[in-house]
């Protein structure tokens, strides 16, 4: 057994069971142990910036890591805009990045570069095994690491000698670290504070985002009339009918400020006080008002869900929650096709259970009001706010949820970041439906370049959020990857396009024309 086949074993035997991959040859005797080990599966991504967003799709849902095989530093660079979002989502991540071998570093070969420089900024833990004897080991911390709640982004650097010298065995499972109990003083904090007759609103954020908090925090709300919120960009959020329904703080300074503007105490459950996504000249980042009193009932790592359902019962709320959406699917619209008309139809068809992949951005906002009543569902968001996850994001989710229809909702502009994640869509035969709203615009930049005070801009300046000459085929780059893809430009259309893949398995894309 070598340092990679042990390592191999670790993995699985601390229940990774998937690793998302794009080898070089630093990587070749981790590529060769996935041969000899049953339980590891092995899905090959084309740019290694789609291999992390799938990672982060499935650590979402699956809730405990998958594993990356990346090539050593340029291939861990090329990965980073979506461990960033990764690392805000919270999602456990196992790296395994390959290095040259310890003897041939003091070359300074080509592909030499400073891992640890890389991996630092979206990781919680990194390390590089010293001995094959010791790679099992770091194997397992590895895990360890990236289930510390709420979820981490673990990096173990892998140099190739460590992987081909002999190793002795695997080693095992590290017992996984729950989350902190919250004080009994933060639930009788945030009981007072909900009996004082003040307008409160509670922030929500991680776990708490389920079933079961969403419930606790319903009851709540139906004993005290407390807003509940939920953070713009939330990882994973259960919503639809039968579910406790939670407001999204908006996206934009002036709207946040204007949401909040009555809140006289905000209670934070794994969340932290909203502020504005950049700086605006005359516009405030911080969104909160400064009167508020800000009360965290839990931190991230705590459990927020217990923390609700003790606070529900210290302030003695009723048993059935407040605000459960009711069942609601819209009229199918017939005629012009846009993004509130395609929404309607995407709440209308949505089967029980879907998992929504959503970086629609200016486009989502039809779909987000339809669905809010549509079938129970995930809802999955852009996190971290670096573009091009939402398609290899939908693709994580559809390997840990082999079972649920993923919908993707995705802007075109976006979307060219990671579109290899459709070839690997194709190639795993995933039940994925990608959605792509084409409306040749980077759109978001046309709004920010106003409101960040950029007067009159001039031709060079509009061309650069422009995406026509030429313009995208979504048709024609789905069908290249292996996915049947199909245009529309009417309502009737996108109902026919979209129904028809909600009734069958398999990799879809649907070009929406705006």
């Amino acid at each position: 057994m070598n340092g990679a086949e042990s390592l191999v074993r670790t993995l699985v035997d601390s229940g990774v069971e998937v690793c998302f991959s794009n080898p070089g040859t630093s990587e070749m005797h981790f590529v060769a142990a996935l041969d000899k080990v049953e339980g590891m599966r092995a899905i090959l991504g084309l740019f290694e910036g789609a291999v992390t967003g799938m990672a982060d799709g499935y650590g979402r849902m699956a809730e405990k890591p998958a594993a990356t095989l990346l090539h050593l530093g340029p291939g861990l660079a090329n990965g980073l805009a979506n461990l960033h979002n990764a690392r805000r989502a919270s999602t456990p991540i196992v790296n395994i990045v390959g290095d040259h071998a310890t003897y041939h570093a003091q070359y300074d070969a080509p592909l030499a570069s400073d891992i640890f420089g890389f991996a630092r900024p979206v990781s919680g833990w990194v390390h590089s095994s010293t001995s094959p004897k010791t790679v099992a080991a770091d194997g397992a911390r590895a895990v360890h690491a990236a289930m510390q709640p709420p979820g981490q982004i673990a990096t173990l650097i892998l140099p190739a000698d460590t992987a081909w010298l002999d190793a002795e065995h695997p080693a095992p499972k590290l017992p996984l670290t729950q989350p902190a109990a919250v004080s009994a003083s933060a639930v009788d904090a945030a009981a007072k504070a909900l009996k004082n007759g003040k307008k409160t609103a509670i922030l929500i954020r991680g776990s708490a985002l389920k079933e079961r908090g969403l419930n606790a925090a319903g009851r709540i709300a139906a004993k005290s009339g407390a807003r509940l919120m939920c953070d713009t960009f939330a990882p994973r959020l259960q919503r639809g009918a039968g579910r406790v329904a939670v407001e999204r703080i908006p996206y934009f300074a002036e709207q946040m400020v204007e949401t909040l503007a009555n809140v006289e105490q905000l209670i934070l459950v794994g969340s932290k006080p909203p502020v504005s996504f950049f700086a605006y000249p005359g516009k405030p980042s911080w969104c909160t008002p400064d009167s508020a009193d800000i009360l965290y009932l839990a931190h991230p790592h705590e459990d927020g869900v217990a923390a609700l359902e003790a606070v529900a019962d210290a302030v003695a709320a009723p048993k059935e929650p407040a605000h459960v959406a009711a069942l609601a699917k819209p009229d199918l619209p017939k005629g012009n096709l846009d993004q509130f008309t395609a929404g309607a139809i995407v709440a209308h068809y949505l089967p029980d259970n879907a998992v929504i992949s959503d970086e629609a951005a200016t486009s989502g906002i039809g779909s987000a009001i339809a669905t809010a009543t549509a079938a129970p569902h995930d809802h999955l968001s852009l996190t971290g706010g670096a573009i091009g996850q939402g398609l290899p994001l939908a693709t994580g989710a559809a390997v840990a949820c082999p079972d649920r229809k993923v919908v993707c909702l995705h802007g075109d502009g976006g979307a060219m970041y990671t579109l290899q994640a459709l070839w690997t869509q194709a190639r795993e035969k995933l039940d994925v439906t990608n959605v792509i709203f084409a409306n040749r615009s980077y759109a978001i930049l046309n709004i920010e370049l106003m409101r960040v005070g950029a007067e009159n801009p001039g031709p060079k300046a509009l061309s650069m959020l422009d995406l026509h000459n030429p313009e995208l085929n979504w048709v024609q780059l789905g069908q290249g990857m292996g996915v049947e893809s199909v245009r529309v430009e009417t309502a009737e259309e996108f109902a026919e396009a979209f129904s028809s893949a909600m009734k069958q398995k398999g990799p879809r894309l649907i070009e929406v024309m705006l």
